[in-house]
């Protein structure tokens, strides 16, 4: 019992600090190695869009950022992060989707969904904006064309601050 009660009190101080600032939770890469989400983004504003196979916006919206990416990255420096949030049975399937689609972005894959719960996501697509120093900004849920420019306007917002 006295277990339970800790994990859940480490759950919810986790759920807690995840609002303010970004979790340091492993997850795999695209070469399969285990990574800490922190270390990715830490340093540069990041972009963090959560997503799954079955997910028609969620891949419609990382299309959107894909071909934005190169025009937007001459405006500021910052990293797009695609976290898929498939089980171990579709991460090949995860995988082979962002491969096939040339996404220039890195990608993560949160099989056991440790990262998506430390984050509070409950549907996809997810997106936040996250400064250089791992503070969560911004989140949106869901997705309509155009909106990914929302997102990269918090970007500019951050890039703008630093002057």
């Amino acid at each position: 019992m006295k277990k339970l009660l800790s994990l859940l009190c480490a759950l919810l101080a986790v759920t807690a600090v995840s609002a303010q600032q970004l979790p340091d939770v492993m997850v795999e890469n695209a070469e399969g190695k285990m990574i800490s989400v922190r270390e990715v983004a830490q340093g540069k504003p990041a972009i963090i869009a959560y997503w799954s196979i079955a997910c028609k916006p969620c891949i419609q919206e990382l299309n959107a950022i894909n071909d934005a990416l190169e025009e937007w990255r001459e405006e500021a420096d910052f990293v797009v992060i695609a976290v898929s949030t498939d089980d171990a049975r579709l991460k090949a399937s995860a995988k082979a989707i962002s491969k096939a689609r040339g996404w220039e972005f890195i990608c993560l894959f949160d099989e056991n969904q440790t990262l998506k719960r430390a984050m509070n996501v409950s549907l996809t697509p997810q997106s936040f904006v996250v400064d250089a120093n791992g503070h969560i900004v911004a989140s949106h849920s869901g997705y309509t064309p155009g909106s990914e420019e929302a997102l990269f306007e918090k970007i500019l917002k951050l890039k703008n601050k630093k002057k």
